[in-house]
């Protein structure tokens, strides 16, 4: 029997706003999607949550059993600053600032996520499709759209009919929004006048000639519009109708109650059957951004060079702290959790190398108390996980476990007391939990430190001669290290920050 049989699964799901028993289309077969980065910029603090979130729903989805296909898009074009299809295009507005085409933007920070999330230990999805990579499939889907009544098009650019859309079914229900509300919150905006009503929504958008990405379709030359883009690549690689669709809160409305729009104009079916959101990140209570100057880059928790850190942070200490709330909950960021989530995983990491060190030495007197206890610890890391995968209360049971490895260490325990197969089901769970389920891998947190208090040294020993007016020096130092992929950042008052490359 597969573990996601013995352990059957719940997720709360965003449509229905209730816990309901997962039952996927088509068993063991899992299809996932979740909404990828828009890479115009570096990830920050936030985003990483989002995606650890989902990390660990794939990675537990594949523990027990299922067969998971999970995409995850990049946004490569077509993201408008306002969510509504208007606005400035956040890519090239990057590319005009910092002097480059698109497409190096796009390639710079995506590599820049990927390099994220490997040191995060966040997997790669089984798919990673890029919007540029499909424009064909998106032309194709607003034709549908246009020939089953549910888009218009107004001098090059398609919108999507929200009122024709709601004569037949329901817009707002992921989001619990009603149309009259909607209408009441619209603000105006640009080229607004071209819509028959200010909800309704680009689904291709007319671009001018100075536009630097663009594309031909059968009605000029355009781009995609942003929630388009995730209804094509969700339905080309998962299905019509698909059984997980992921995001951030903050992408329930517009981008995701639009993505439904646009599946069920084209295809009349409700495409996703789970919907799951995560929630915000905070700091010290506040929300995180950039106007507050509490929006963090995970560089700067690793070199503790943002004003709000006392120290810098490990990143699986990071990730540990967002395993410490449910998914669904607001996360809040501040130096004390931080140092409370450092030390409970390396707690964590010391059990688990203590365990590893272990070997069974053969049965003696049965303890029965003990033997139950382990065996209902082991169960209860499934049953906490099949929860609408509560990592919180999971990292409760493997603490429990980890006093019970402790006992055994300290000789409070015999290790030959318990059955042989309850001490496997106990040392499997424990490491699978660890590793494979919540991601946590053995930091190289000495070798960082002593990295970063080496990097130190050497711009303090680069600033006294500056101010010696050692200027050979203080260059050369500067040189050696960029050739080493370390590039030092120079303020008004001294080198301020480093980087490396």
């Amino acid at each position: 029997m597969e573990l996601y049989e013995k352990y059957p699964l719940s997720i709360s799901n965003s449509l229905s706003g209730k816990k309901e028993k997962f039952e996927p289309l088509n068993p063991p077969f899992v299809g996932m999607y979740s909404c990828g980065p828009t890479v115009y910029n570096e990830v920050h603090l936030g985003n990483l949550r989002t995606f650890t979130v989902f990390d660990v729903v794939f990675r537990y989805l594949t523990h027990v059993g299922y067969n998971v296909r999970y995409a995850r898009n990049i946004t490569d074009a077509g993201h408008l600053t306002n969510d509504a299809g208007e606005g400035v295009d956040r890519i090239e507005e990057r590319a005009r600032l910092e002097q480059l085409e698109p497409m190096e933007i796009v390639q710079k920070y995506t590599f820049s996520f990927h390099e994220v999330c490997r040191i995060f230990n966040i997997l790669p999805p089984t798919i990673e499709p890029t919007a540029t990579g499909h424009i064909v499939e998106q032309i194709e889907m607003v034709k549908k759209i246009i020939e089953n009544g549910y888009a218009y098009e107004v001098n090059g650019s398609i919108y999507f009919d929200v009122n024709k859309f709601t004569e037949k079914y329901k817009y707002g229900e992921l989001s619990g929004r009603n149309i009259e509300e909607l209408m009441e919150g619209t603000r105006a905006l640009d080229r607004q006048d071209e819509k028959r009503n200010p909800i309704d929504f680009a689904i291709w958008k007319a671009v001018s000639p100075n536009h630097i990405q663009r594309w031909p379709s059968p009605w000029g030359e355009g781009i995609p519009g942003w929630h388009l883009e995730c209804s094509v690549m969700g339905t080309k690689y998962l299905g019509k109708q698909f059984d997980i669709h992921g995001g951030g809160m903050d992408l329930k409305f517009p981008h995701h109650e639009c993505e439904i729009a646009q599946s069920v104009g084209a295809y009349g079916i409700t495409p996703v059957r789970y919907w799951m959101h995560s929630n915000m990140l905070t700091v010290n209570g506040e929300k995180m951004s950039k106007s507050k100057g509490n929006s963090f880059l995970p560089r700067e928790l690793f070199n503790g060079t943002h004003p709000l850190l006392t120290k810098a942070y490990s990143p699986m200490a990071v990730r540990f702290f967002m395993l410490q709330s449910h998914y669904s909950s607001t996360l809040d960021f501040s130096n004390e959790a931080l140092s409370a989530a450092e030390k409970g995983y390396r707690k964590l990491m010391n059990a688990l190398d203590t365990l590893n060190e272990f070997k069974y030495p053969g049965k003696g007197k049965l303890n029965e108390n003990l033997n139950t206890e382990l065996n209902k610890l082991v169960a209860a890391c499934y049953q906490t996980m099949s929860d609408d995968f509560n990592t919180a209360k999971t990292l409760a049971v493997l603490f429990e476990m980890t006093s019970r490895i402790n006992d055994f260490k300290s000789g409070n325990h015999s290790l030959d007391s318990i059955e042989e197969t309850t001490y496997n089901a106990f040392k499997s769970t424990f490491i699978g939990f660890i590793q494979e389920v919540m991601g946590l891998q053995e930091d190289n947190v000495q070798d960082s430190d002593l990295l970063d208090g080496i990097i130190q040294m050497l711009i303090g020993i680069r600033k006294k001669a500056r101010e010696d007016k050692n200027f050979a020096l203080s260059d050369k130092i500067r040189d050696d290290l960029k050739a080493m992929g370390v590039q030092l950042k120079d303020g008004k008052d001294g080198t301020i920050d480093y980087e490396i490359e």
